[in-house]
């Protein structure tokens, strides 16, 4: 029972993340299903078997607010279908020890990639509304479908920051075109899993937790992308990935430093950087929303409709929202 619990409670922060800033349900969930043994191939099962619910609840949540664009949906979203087929397909023909390393591996240097681009990054705002071609969605739907799959999540963290460095659409719809994409990989990567290796390996329990917690979450996080500086949560979430994955792969058989001085040493520094980057980023939007830029409420914070700011959001124009015609 206090798995259970702690999983639903996991499953919930991680749609509050995942819905909020496009990205991490996948990869968080994974990362504490290896934590407490469960093999590779089945902990990526269980967090896609619960994804089609949670990305269902989260598209409809986003629909809703208008903030899906349907052709970037499909565009990216049935390439990523094929690469998380093939890629559920790969995991599942690899040992179980030679597989927790190598998704490890993979989960860390996403968390990597989330912990340094939304510390130090920002992001672009001068291009948007330009077209975004299928040459560029198929082959980002692709890796990123293949990265997902094998990572047990990967769909947010490669699809998101491109779409977003791209310039070219509405940071809000980014996440909320992002997310209702996923429930297509969700599909694909199941489908992928359960005709590879069975329900071997599948605790539905433990599925039927991280979906409740994900459908409690999903609606929250229309109202938290509003509230939360998605450079803070990108650094918060990006320093626990790392952290974890780092205990799993010091203690896997390829570095074997497990309950050593080294392992207690390399934690400690990466939880100092962590909270340096996680300090340094709350900084950043401070100083940002004091210099009054607009693209502070990047990833969508703002009000869901960007042309009428809520009352309680910053006095400031979203990066989103479209310049007001002029009043004669």
């Amino acid at each position: 029972m206090p798995t259970i619990v702690l999983l639903a409670l996991v499953g919930l922060a991680a749609q509050l993340v995942d819905g909020s800033l496009g990205m991490a349900y996948g990869v968080t969930s994974t990362t504490l299903l290896l934590a407490i043994g469960t093999n590779p191939a089945a902990a990526s099962a269980t967090v896609h078997l619960a994804e089609i619910g949670t990305t269902l609840a989260s598209g409809v949540s986003h629909w809703k607010f208008g903030n899906v664009d349907w052709k970037v949906v499909l565009r990216v979203g049935v390439p990523g279908a094929i690469g998380a087929f093939a890629g559920a397909t790969v995991l599942s023909n690899l040992s179980t020890d030679a597989a927790k390393p190598v998704m490890s591996l993979i989960l860390l240097a996403l968390g990597v990639y989330l912990l340094v681009r939304f510390t130090l990054k920002g992001l672009r705002t001068d291009r948007l509304h330009l077209p975004l071609r299928s040459r560029f969605l198929a082959p980002l739907g692709l890796v990123a479908g293949f990265v997902d799959a094998t990572g047990g999540g990967g769909w947010g963290p490669v699809g998101t920051p491109a779409l977003l460095a791209s310039g070219r659409l509405e940071p809000r719809k980014v996440v909320g075109s992002i997310d209702t994409s996923e429930f297509l990989v969700a599909i694909a990567a199941s489908l992928g899993f359960l005709f590879a290796i069975g329900s071997q390996g599948i605790d539905f329990t433990w599925v039927a937790a991280l979906l409740i917690g994900g459908l409690i979450a999903a609606p929250i996080a229309a109202w938290l992308v509003r509230k939360v500086p998605g450079r803070v949560l990108g650094s918060a979430v990006g320093g626990v990935i790392v952290l974890t994955n780092a205990r799993t792969l010091l203690r896997s058989d390829w570095i074997g430093q497990g309950d050593t001085p080294t392992e207690g040493i390399v934690l400690g520094v990466i939880a100092l950087v962590w909270i340096a980057a996680i300090t340094w980023s709350v900084r950043a939007y401070r100083n940002d929303l004091a210099a009054g830029r607009g693209d502070v409420a990047a990833v969508g914070h703002g009000a869901a409709d960007p042309a009428v700011p809520s009352a309680d959001a910053p006095a400031l124009v979203a990066a989103d929202a479209d310049p007001a015609p002029p009043t004669r």
